[in-house]
């Protein structure tokens, strides 16, 4: 299961680090206890708008910023969830076509998984 409130508190903390700052510059910039403020980065506790909003001033970056970072992260672990949920095919061996066709004849393809392709040579 995907936590959205872990994946926040993911971005949250990279923001804190890139910045060399520490939890009890940002939990005192932002008026967050610091207790508070690492249970919100390891994704123990929900933020809500307004904390989020005064933990993201005190970083001097935008909510949206984290926001869509946080999305993209969601993006990533729904796709590897996803894959990992579906059995993985066999390896599928193509052909290359070693040969150009004459313009106007028409040329069939077996591709993978699929039925016969006719293709007209342009």
């Amino acid at each position: 299961m995907i936590l959205l409130r872990r994946l926040l508190g993911d971005v949250l903390r990279r923001q804190r680090q890139r910045q060399g700052r520490t939890l009890r510059e940002v939990s005192a910039s932002a008026r967050v206890s610091l207790g508070y403020l690492s249970e919100v980065e390891r994704g123990q506790k929900e933020a809500s708008s307004e904390l989020l909003s005064a933990i993201c001033d005190a970083l001097d970056v935008r909510m949206s910023e984290v926001m869509r970072e946080v999305s993209d992260e969601l993006s990533l672990a729904e796709l590897a969830q996803s894959a990992a949920s579906e059995s993985v095919p066999a390896p599928v061996r193509l052909e290359t076509i070693t040969h150009v066709p004459v313009p106007g004849k028409r040329v069939t393809i077996k591709a993978p998984q699929a039925k016969a392709v006719d293709v007209v040579a342009a």
